[in-house]
């Protein structure tokens, strides 16, 4: 049925994007620094600029906004722009479930 494939098909949307959470995490361990309470840290224009990352994840933006929600990661405000937010910290709160 009709239902049952959209139903597929978001469970197949989510195990993508817990996937890519999981690139995204290894990308901010790689290039983040460990702050005073052992939580990686990066920078958001660190993140959007770096090559690996950027080949992997079709939308960096919306996977952070997913991770966010997961209560992955955490940073200021409700979505990053590259160039206006550069500066501002991402932190890595928990792993992601394997």
């Amino acid at each position: 049925t009709m239902k049952a494939q959209h139903i597929h098909q978001r469970q197949d949307a989510e195990m993508d994007i817990d996937h890519e959470i999981k690139i995204f995490v290894a990308g901010m361990k790689r290039l983040g620094e460990p702050n005073a309470d052992g939580q990686v840290v990066c920078k958001f224009g660190v993140l959007f600029k770096d090559d690996e990352l950027a080949g992997k994840l079709e939308a960096l933006v919306g996977t952070m906004k997913a991770a966010k929600k997961k209560g992955i990661i955490t940073f200021k405000g409700e979505i990053l722009l590259q160039g206006a937010h550069d500066d501002v910290d991402v932190t890595l709160l928990k792993e992601p479930d394997a």
